[in-house]
């Protein structure tokens, strides 16, 4: 037998042995973003306690999410960049969107509280070029007059896992930025010009709270846990906007999920006057093959999610999709997986 006839066949063994764990105990599988886990624990807790099923999430990154469910290691991958339909349906798998969110940037700097850091996109974009090294430079002098900021450093943090929010937050750039497009692009993994990596929204949150002089961009959720100092960000509209779920729904109310094929939208840099610019979402991705059984507790977890977790979901600043997109998500499950 050949060494890729073996590995195969482990391979296959595995994914066999996972979704047979997985379809006779009482335990859901999942792995992915990190920027969705403080909602999937808020609801597996409670979850847990109702019906006696436990969903075990590891947040590894949307990039480990991706990788693990295209290898069937796991019931389902969270990913907070969708995954287009061609690369749906070449690994056979389905995604649907969870709940609206938002991300932004944190700092560590002396004198300047939460909220008082005024930003703009091209402004960002040029920091995490490297092109802007100082705090008291002149282009940030000038967007926040009046607010004493240090003659210090800038050490840019990002993440160093594949990462939705990383994808999110360089497609934001991307769009404000012709220069980031050109050079670096939107991806979950990067090719960072400056800066240190850490790993996870949590990773990048302690590296921000520990050096004097960081910036770094985080999932709200984590910023309202770990009372972080967030910035203030002019919008597409030209609006001086804070990170709010009422910025992160507005974004949303731009787009229509129910007309989007497989659910692939972009939320980033959308108008309107309310708008938080670096909106987004986590898509939750399945498998067409696994096990019916595998996928039913899946889609039974999400659905109590839905219909039973919004008030959970918007105290962490998570907004629950419109009724409209999940009667298209439970039409969607039915087409694509019979249940």
């Amino acid at each position: 037998m050949s060494i890729f006839s073996i590995k195969t066949r482990l391979a296959v063994l595995a994914v066999a042995s996972v979704f047979s764990l997985g379809a006779n105990a009482a335990q859901i599988t999942g792995a992915g973003s990190t920027w969705v886990y403080p909602l999937v624990a808020k609801w597996s807790a409670v979850y847990a306690k109702k019906t006696g099923i436990q969903v075990n999430y590891q947040a590894i990154g949307s990039g480990g999410g991706i990788a693990q469910i295209k290898a069937g290691t796991v019931a389902f991958g969270a990913s907070d960049m969708p995954l287009t339909p061609a690369t749906l349906a070449k690994n056979g798998l389905i995604q649907f969107p969870t709940a609206i969110a938002g991300e932004d940037l944190v700092y560590n700097l002396p004198g300047v509280k939460a909220g008082e850091l005024i930003l703009s996109g091209p402004v960002v974009a040029d920091i995490y070029l490297g092109k802007i090294k100082r705090w008291n430079s002149p282009i940030l002098a000038k967007l926040n007059p009046g607010l004493r900021l240090p003659d210090m450093a800038i050490t840019v943090v990002h993440r160093s896992d594949g990462s939705g929010t990383t994808f999110t937050f360089a497609n934001y750039l991307s769009k404000v930025s012709s220069e980031w497009k050109e050079k670096v692009g939107a991806n979950t993994s990067l090719a960072w010009p400056v800066g240190v990596g850490g790993k996870g929204n949590e990773g990048v949150a302690s590296y921000v709270q520990r050096i004097k002089g960081s910036i770094g961009y985080v999932e709200y959720a984590y910023i309202l846990q770990s009372k972080l100092a967030y910035a203030r960000l002019y919008n597409r509209a030209g609006k001086l906007v804070s990170p709010s779920l009422k910025g992160f729904q507005a974004a949303a109310s731009h787009i229509d999920f129910t007309k989007a094929q497989d659910f692939y939208v972009i939320l980033t840099d959308q108008p309107g006057n309310d708008t938080w610019p670096i909106s987004g979402c986590t898509w939750e991705i399945l498998r067409k093959d696994a096990p019916k059984a595998i996928n039913e507790q899946v889609i039974k977890f999400f659905t109590w999610g839905f219909e039973h977790g919004q008030g959970m979901a918007k105290s962490i600043a998570f907004g629950p999709l419109p009724p409209s997109t999940i009667a298209s998500i439970k039409a969607y499950w039915k087409k694509n997986l019979g249940i």
